[in-house]
C-alpha cells in the first residue's frame, strides 16, 4: 500500500482495442486542463520510441519515467490499449499505486469486429481483455481499493451521466463543454491514424452503426476469441460505474 506522500499526478484510462478510448481521451484534451499523452505504451512496444512531453522513450522504462517527470510539473492524463504486453509497468508497483489507473471496456464482440476490419491478422492476446483484467488486478492489488471502470456503451448512451460519474469518482471536476469539440485528425494521432479515423470525424460521444457481434459470431476463429475474453470483461463489467 503507497504512502498518500507518493501521489503522482497521473490519471490514466487503459483500454482493450476499440472501446472508445480515444474518444475518451478527446474529452480529456477538451477540457484542457491536463497535458494528454496518446497511447506511450503501445507505441514503444510497437514502434520503438515514442515522444513523451520533450522526452523521446525508448522503452517502458523510460515512458514511466517521463510521465512522472511530466506529472511532477503539470496533471498528466495518458490512455493506452492493450494490444500488448507491459511487464515493466505490472513490476512497478509504485507507479501501479501513486497513480489514477481507471478502465474502459466494450462488448467483446463488438471490440473484435471493429478491431479485425483494421487488422485481419489479429490474434487472440491482441484482443486485449485478458491483459486488461492482469492491470486491473495489479492496481486492485498495489492499492487495496477497486479502480474505476467505465463501459463504453454508457459513454455513448448516456455522456453526460457516464463523465460525471467518472469525474467524481476519480476527483476531478465535471466540466460539461468537453463533451463536444471540433471533428478532425489530432496531430497525436498521425502515426496510427487509420485507428482514429472514426474518432476524427465525431463532435462528441456518439454511436456508429454495424452489426459486427453477428460477424463475429458467425467466424469460428473470432467467436473461439470471444469466448475467451468474454469472462475479463465480465468481471470488469460487474464492477463498472453505475451512471
Amino acid at each position: 500500500m503507497g504512502h498518500a506522500s507518493e501521489r503522482i499526478s497521473v490519471l490514466a484510462l487503459w483500454s482493450a482495442p476499440r472501446c472508445r478510448s480515444t474518444a475518451f481521451a478527446r474529452m480529456m484534451t477538451e477540457r484542457g486542463d491536463r497535458v494528454v499523452v496518446h497511447e506511450p505504451f503501445s507505441r514503444v512496444v510497437d514502434f520503438g520510441e515514442v515522444e513523451v512531453g520533450d522526452r523521446v522513450a525508448r522503452t517502458e522504462q523510460d515512458v514511466l519515467a517521463a510521465l512522472r517527470a511530466i506529472a511532477a510539473a503539470r496533471p498528466v492524463f495518458f490512455k493506452d490499449t492493450t494490444d500488448f504486453h507491459y511487464p515493466a509497468l505490472l513490476a512497478d508497483e509504485a507507479f501501479l499505486a501513486a497513480s489514477t489507473h481507471t478502465f474502459i471496456i466494450r462488448d467483446p464482440a463488438e471490440a473484435i469486429a471493429s478491431h479485425y476490419a483494421l487488422n485481419p491478422d489479429l490474434g487472440c492476446d491482441e484482443v486485449g481483455f485478458a491483459r486488461l483484467y492482469e492491470i486491473f488486478t495489479a492496481v486492485q492489488a498495489a492499492t487495496g481499493i477497486t479502480p474505476v471502470v467505465i463501459d463504453s456503451d454508457d459513454l455513448l448512451d448516456r455522456p453526460a451521466d457516464t463523465v460525471r460519474a467518472y469525474c467524481e469518482a476519480v476527483g476531478i471536476p465535471f466540466l460539461p463543454d468537453a463533451l463536444s469539440w471540433q471533428p478532425g485528425m489530432r496531430p497525436e494521432w498521425q502515426s496510427t491514424d487509420r485507428w482514429h479515423r472514426s474518432t476524427s470525424r465525431t463532435s462528441g460521444f456518439a454511436r456508429g452503426s454495424g452489426d459486427g457481434a453477428e460477424a463475429v459470431a458467425a467466424d469460428p476463429t473470432l467467436r473461439a476469441y470471444r469466448d475467451y475474453h468474454l469472462p475479463y470483461y465480465e468481471k470488469l463489467r460487474a464492477v463498472a460505474l453505475r451512471p
